[in-house]
């Protein structure tokens, strides 16, 4: 089941849209993955168009068994899209009260409120969509060094909850943050 999401525009930003990835966005994200500070943040940067089919194929695999969910952030102008970054729902387990949110932004939308307004935007719905299964609760873990990502979690709702140790392929300890469903 595919879906699209919005964010409507703010005083400062155009508006979001997040939908699942596409063929054509291979180039735009080969572009992303050329971002220094976002290839140190993700277990495999991409270099390659035939990578970034691979990736945007396993993405579609992920809508298709409903458990992995990952979504293109775009930000639209009139007609126009430009990727901005992705928000993946994954671990979605029938009868599982919890699953994991994850995310990334382009170089050029970092401290432009991008994260925040999709990440929103994917919890709403996730917490709506798999509320009949018993997801209550959203996870989201990211390593020490990465300060921006405790910001987006306090902006969106979730709760620091835990340091947890560091474990392969991480080398540094990670923050946990929790949003639970409230009805």
């Amino acid at each position: 089941m595919s879906m699209t999401l919005r964010a409507p525009a703010t005083a400062h930003a155009p508006a979001l849209v997040l939908r699942p990835w596409r063929d054509d966005d291979v180039d735009a994200l080969l572009r992303a993955h050329r971002d220094p500070t976002l290839r140190a943040r993700v277990r495999e940067p991409l270099t390659t168009p035939a990578q970034a089919r691979r990736w945007v194929a396993r993405s579609r695999q992920g809508w298709a068994a409903d458990r992995r969910f990952c979504f293109a952030v775009c930000e639209v102008t009139g007609d126009a899209e430009r990727l901005v970054g992705t928000v993946l729902l994954k671990e979605v387990v029938p009868g599982r009260s919890a699953a994991e949110v994850g995310y990334w932004t382009t170089a050029d939308a970092r401290g432009r409120g991008v994260a925040p307004r999709a990440l929103e935007a994917v919890t709403r719905w996730a917490f709506t969509r798999f509320a009949a299964t018993g997801l209550t609760c959203l996870e989201l873990l990211h390593q020490v060094d990465n300060p921006a990502s405790c910001r987006v979690a306090e902006k969106t709702g979730y709760d620091f909850v835990e340091v947890l140790p560091a474990r392969p392929p991480f080398p540094l300890d990670g923050h946990r943050h929790v949003r639970r469903h409230t009805r």
